[in-house]
């Protein structure tokens, strides 16, 4: 059995994530796709996630790729989340997320759907915006004169308030194809119809499988599990059905697409600043290896990753940092957990001028502490 380093995986998966020596994908898409999606929950944080993988390119090209409905489309992506996907994948991605088996998360009884509503609900959100593009409060009206009363019983707590019953089929819907996020109304949101893409044929759970094995293998079925939100079980059988291979990974079974046991023969090396919820970060196993000792306390909040921006120093997380916009200029104060050397401090001083111009803004660097806490 073929045994793999955490100096070789860590450099193959920055390599394939385009946070190597030199960019490995020519568009956002590209990025996205090796990304197996950008968390977009934060907008600023899928802006600079893309576009620090990228020459060249800032926040107003990942704006067009979206708003063109050709690149990338903004839609609920793993574990009910925000994301942006590339639009020619969402056939795809749509055939691997709905095949999920559907939890409840975590909501009493009084407030829960039966199967027969939540396909009401997903039935009516699909044919209500494939006519007009809406807000949520317009879909809301749609939804509920489309299905019934029920659907607009105010039972979901939610920032303050109630949200009706109906939202809480919103991931679900967009998991089966429903809708996507729209172009916008001023600071409104919006819901439309899906892009037209091509029929696809292929298995979709294998696909993804596949895709994630790619950018953060090896990796077993429970951390799969974890990354999409699925059962375990359902995710051992995902893996058995979609060609995988047995390595030794630091001295512990995990998985890799068939035949895919290449790794680059150096260790890595640089420094790279990584944004809010970073799909590298969200995705990265084991956490110990990623974010050791002291990392681990600092930029990890509960076990989560991606509530703090990292700074990545030879692979590994070895600090955190936080930017500040004003106007047209960026305060970015970075706290590395030990001294960098000269040469690593001049690349730190790279990586914020590209921040500044992903952003379009003028970065200012601080080195010194974080005081603001998980996603500020």
């Amino acid at each position: 059995m073929i045994e793999l380093s955490w100096p070789q995986v860590s450099a193959r998966r920055l390599e394939r994530a385009g946070l190597g020596a030199a960019p490995a994908h020519a568009s956002p898409a590209e990025a996205v796709a090796a990304m197996c999606g950008a968390h977009a929950q934060v907008m600023s944080g899928a802006e600079a996630s893309i576009g620090l993988r990228l020459g060249g390119v800032t926040r107003a090209h990942v704006r067009e790729a979206l708003r063109d409905g050709r690149g990338l489309v903004k839609t609920y992506g793993p574990r009910g989340t925000v994301h942006l996907l590339p639009a020619r994948d969402l056939p795809r991605w749509v055939n691997a997320l709905s095949s999920v088996p559907n939890a409840h998360r975590g909501a009493p009884p009084s407030t829960r759907m039966t199967p027969e509503q939540t396909d009401q609900v997903v039935a009516a959100i699909r044919e209500v915006v494939a006519v007009a593009e809406m807000t949520i409060d317009e879909l809301s009206d749609a939804v509920v004169a489309a299905t019934g009363p029920w659907a607009g019983d105010l039972v979901m707590p939610a920032f303050g308030g109630m949200w009706p019953r109906w939202r809480q089929a919103m991931a679900l819907a967009a998991h089966r194809g429903a809708f996507v996020f729209g172009a916008g109304r001023g600071r409104k949101v919006t819901y439309t119809a899906p892009p037209d893409t091509p029929h696809v044929t292929t298995d979709g759970l294998g696909w993804l499988v596949r895709s994630y094995l790619t950018a953060y293998g090896p990796a077993t079925p429970e951390q799969f599990a974890q990354w999409i939100e699925g059962p375990v079980r359902w995710a051992a059988q995902a893996f058995e059905e979609a060609g995988v291979e047995e390595v030794l990974f630091a001295g512990r079974r995990a998985w890799v697409v068939a035949g895919d046991t290449a790794a680059p023969a150096d260790p890595p090396r640089g420094v790279r600043l990584l944004p809010y919820f970073d799909a590298y970060l969200v995705a990265g196993r084991p956490r110990e290896l990623l974010y050791p000792g002291a990392a681990a306390q600092r930029a990890l909040a509960g076990g989560q990753a991606g509530n703090f921006p990292v700074l990545l120093v030879d692979g590994r997380v070895g600090g955190v940092w936080h930017q500040r916009r004003s106007g047209s200029k960026i305060d970015v104060t970075v706290e590395p957990l030990r001294d960098l050397t000269p040469a690593q401090l001049r690349e730190l001083d790279e990586q914020v001028e590209r921040v500044g111009e992903v952003l379009e803004a003028r970065p200012r660097l601080t080195i010194g502490t974080v005081t603001v806490g998980p996603h500020a």
